[in-house]
């Protein structure tokens, strides 16, 4: 997260950006409210409590070498037409996206034709 809000005007400039997090309001163990608090961004953070996010996007794992019915961090570049332009799995709890490869990611789909709203 903190990658990204270095690059908030750029991002802000091509569309938008929703933080998503699989996980339960007040988890003890990662508790999104206390990070957020010593953490600010500029941009929505959700909790997908039930994982209805991560699971409709395969992203929910039940069991794996490194976790338990968590998802692992992904990063999703969503055209205008509602398409995954980007996506990048990682392969455990600290694998993110090289921050590069999103922005590039992010300038085509904004880029890319299409009716533009205004």
């Amino acid at each position: 997260m903190a990658q990204l809000e270095s690059h908030k005007d750029e991002i802000l400039n091509r569309g938008s950006l929703v933080f998503i997090a699989a996980q339960k309001r007040g988890n003890l163990l990662l508790n999104a409210e206390k990070f957020l608090v010593k953490n600010p961004i500029s941009f929505p953070f959700l909790l997908d409590e039930d994982r209805s996010v991560t699971k409709s996007y395969g992203l929910y794992t039940a069991l794996s070498f490194d976790s338990i019915m968590i998802a692992h961090p992904a990063t999703l570049v969503i055209d205008r037409f509602e398409r995954i332009t980007y996506l990048y799995v990682g392969s455990n709890q600290l694998d993110r996206a090289p921050i590069a490869d999103v922005l590039e990611a992010f300038g085509a789909a904004a880029d890319a034709p299409g009716i533009h709203q205004t």
